[in-house]
């Protein structure tokens, strides 16, 4: 027992220089995006935004991450991940100063440039991290990158929700956004201190210029490598129609939690630092179930043992039962996700690594885009309760559904990876690091 527990540990270590690097930059600017998500749609209530104007606020920023993540892959793969990254988080950190004064133009603005710029970071961040991991090592990288962006949360959620409380009453700001407008100003300074992080990275221009000399096929149109369209419809697809459910539900958690229970600003956050930690410890052990059932088993299992969760947080009048169902269906749900982008990097080619992620990612967006509409929609005509209660069996039927789809179209890949281990030998372990950098 103690030396699987040993192996498994070992298994989070040897890392290269740049991965481990790449961690700095999901803490730090990591805390930035925690801190937006919790929050933001708070500070708009708080200054006099109403719902559906929320929703459509959602949607803009949506919208503009459809639009960039495409052209954003087609450009990495000639300029670099690093630079892209640059260049996304250059546009989060433009975009909070713009969201300041709280004047509705400024805030359409803003969220454009955020949505932009964020997605911007989600196209590269999974392919850089494919080209600087071991295929051996991958499963458990993008384990601890995922869970420490967790934990990030459920520190920043904590002390950033306390720390604006605290600040805004020492300033007398008697406001009741004047908390949220604290807290935004840190999450600024959060967002151009990750942006200067990212310079610590290894320029990957040449590297990648030297991986497209080698690859078997020319560029498609535009740039764009695609030399399997049906597989990569079934790598899409089923995150696609997630998406659908989660951007109706996960951008106004918040809203829907503060509003029902009545807590303040403090008490969200630990809500959600709560359901962070839980998050963080589920992904760090998908990884073995990843080997003990397969990438594919291990994901499904979690994803349909989330879904009887989203019932007690959907319809239960307690908070506390609010609050475990959260934390669970949460850690379940996101465990699987770093295991499964392993997994798709590994479907496809070098050269198709940053168009498959841009269209995760576009269609994540899209699903996002769409789903704060039909949000807004429920809400202004069927109300608060049963608006909610409309969203929440929307979410879980649209979750079976793409669940059901990965277990159809990849269980097979699980039989396949179990009879080519059997021939092959264990990849080497480099020597173990001291993780200094974290994310």
């Amino acid at each position: 027992m103690t030396q699987a527990l040993v192996r498994y540990i070992r298994s989070f270590t040897g890392f290269g220089r740049d991965a481990r690097r790449f961690l700095i930059t999901t803490i730090v600017f990591g805390a930035a995006m925690s801190l937006y998500w919790i929050d933001f749609n708070l500070y708009l209530e708080a200054i006099g935004v109403d719902r559906p104007t929320i929703g459509l606020l959602m949607a803009t920023s949506q919208l503009a991450g459809v639009i960039v993540a495409l052209p954003a892959s087609v450009i990495s793969n000639r300029v670099g991940r690093r630079t892209v990254m640059v260049a996304g988080m250059a546009l989060v950190a433009v975009a909070l100063f713009a969201v300041m004064p709280g004047s509705l133009l400024l805030l359409f603005v803003g969220v454009a440039l955020f949505g932009a710029g964020s997605q911007i970071v989600n196209v590269v961040q999974v392919p850089y991290i494919a080209e600087h991991t071991r295929p051996e090592q991958r499963n458990e990288y993008f384990a601890t990158w995922s869970a420490l962006g967790f934990m990030t949360g459920l520190v920043s959620a904590l002390v950033g929700g306390a720390v604006a409380q605290t600040l805004a009453g020492q300033l007398r700001l008697t406001s009741a956004a004047a908390p949220y407008q604290v807290l935004l100003v840190g999450i600024t300074i959060l967002a151009v201190a990750g942006l200067g992080t990212v310079f610590l990275l290894t320029d990957d221009r040449h590297s990648l210029a030297a991986e497209r000399a080698r690859e078997p096929h020319r560029p498609g149109r535009f740039g764009l490598h695609v030399s399997n369209p049906g597989l990569f419809a079934k790598l899409l697809i089923p995150g696609f129609i997630t998406s659908l459910g989660a951007g109706q539900l996960i951008p106004f958690l918040n809203l829907f939690i503060q509003k029902k229970f009545g807590l303040d600003l403090a008490s969200v956050n630990a809500v959600f630092a709560i359901t962070s930690l839980g998050t963080t410890l589920a992904i760090l052990m998908q990884p073995a179930l990843a080997r003990r059932f397969g990438r594919i088993s291990s994901i499904v299992l979690v994803q349909s043992a989330s879904i009887p969760f989203l019932v007690v947080l959907g319809f239960s009048p307690w908070l506390w039962s609010v609050v475990m169902a959260l934390a669970v269906r949460n850690s379940l749900m996101n465990a699987g996700s770093p295991i499964f982008d392993a997994f798709a990097m590994e479907k496809v080619s070098a050269g198709e690594r940053a168009t498959l992620s841009a269209l995760m990612t576009l269609l994540w967006a899209l699903g996002w885009t769409v789903a704060p509409l039909y949000y807004g929609t429920l809400q202004a005509s069927l109300g608060f309760t049963a608006g909610y209660a409309v969203d929440f069996v929307t979410i879980i039927a649209l979750y079976t559904i793409s669940t059901s789809l990965l277990w159809k179209w990849f269980h097979g890949e699980d039989r396949a990876a179990r009879g080519s281990a059997t021939s092959v030998a264990e990849a080497p372990v480099e020597t173990p690091v001291v993780l200094l950098e974290h994310a």
